[in-house]
């Protein structure tokens, strides 16, 4: 007796065909609402898949290409397989699956980086302002512990190689008496600094006689190391200065051999602590009496109270 075999037996026997290929039967679940459109019963009811051995059926899940085909075989939609009425001709990758398109998101990241690029730059800004605090804060101590270092200034003695005058005139023609001098002044410089060296150098050394300078010199600047001391000449020459109205009393003092002077000048010094960034300077103003003897050459020396140093 024959029966007509519904399309849902179709379905489920056309795999099974020998001109398809060997691989598994695979099975699909017909969805009621798509093919109702014959009024047949039997087309809307779903096709029971036969399994031929229990590790098939559903309690005992397989995970190889049966599974996977199985799995591909139940999206519905533009994802279903190539079985199907829709998506036939999408494009797999290489597991199987249907490639979809790339959302490409709107917008760059740059933006993102922004305030990371700021912290980055307020802390570089912040560690240059530490360096500078922390380097003036040293500087300033190292500047503090310098200032007490002064060097120490001694007259030692005054040498008069030549003094003599006599009558003569001025650049205008005025007649005076004129004098003309030549001596050799000797200092003691000592640097107590124990972390830096001095550079010394003085303002004009002046021999006055009643205030008139008649011999002047200076020192030359010269650097004395730290923690030493140095002994310096400078050499105080007049040539026929005019003494106006002074040359009178010269000549009584000459005459007795005291003639009364007075030596003025300065000595500044100056320590690079940190090379030119941080300095010490110091001046010493000193003053010193004393009374020359035209015919003696021997060296007049100075006693601790002929001088004064501010």
């Amino acid at each position: 007796m024959m029966h007509a075999k519904s399309e849902s037996d179709v379905t489920s026997l056309a795999p099974s065909s020998p001109s398809r290929s060997p691989k598994r039967p695979v099975y699909y679940v017909q969805s009621p609402s798509r093919d109702s459109h014959d009024g047949d019963k039997s087309s809307s009811m779903q096709a029971t898949p036969v399994y031929n051995s229990p590790m098939e059926s559903p309690s005992h899940p397989s995970y190889g290409r049966h599974s996977r085909a199985s799995s591909a075989s139940r999206f519905s939609g533009p994802f279903r397989s190539s079985s199907g009425r829709k998506g036939n001709n999408r494009k797999r990758n290489d597991k199987g699956w249907p490639e979809c398109n790339v959302i490409q998101e709107e917008g760059s990241y740059d933006d993102l980086n922004d305030d990371k690029g700021l912290s980055r730059r307020c802390q570089a800004v912040v560690a240059l302002l530490a360096f500078v605090l922390l380097f003036t804060v040293f500087s300033l101590i190292l500047w503090g512990a310098s200032r007490p270092y002064k060097a120490a200034v001694s007259v030692k003695s005054l040498t008069v190689n030549n003094f003599y005058f006599g009558e003569g005139s001025d650049f205008t023609g005025v007649p005076t008496k004129m004098l003309t001098s030549n001596c050799s002044l000797k200092l003691s410089v000592h640097n107590p600094g124990t972390f830096f060296g001095i550079h010394v150098s003085s303002t004009p050394v002046n021999l006055m006689y009643s205030d008139i300078t008649v011999a002047t010199g200076q020192l030359k600047k010269y650097y004395q190391p730290r923690k030493s001391t140095h002994m310096v000449s400078i050499n105080i020459i007049g040539d026929k200065v005019p003494l106006y109205g002074a040359g009178s009393s010269l000549a009584v003092s000459d005459n007795k051999g005291e003639v009364p002077v007075k030596l003025e000048f300065g000595i500044r010094t100056r320590g690079n602590v940190v090379g030119k960034l941080v300095r010490t300077k110091h001046r010493l103003y000193i003053t010193c009496a004393i009374d020359i003897d035209s015919t003696s050459n021997k060296p007049i020396k100075f006693k601790e109270d002929s001088c004064t140093y501010s």
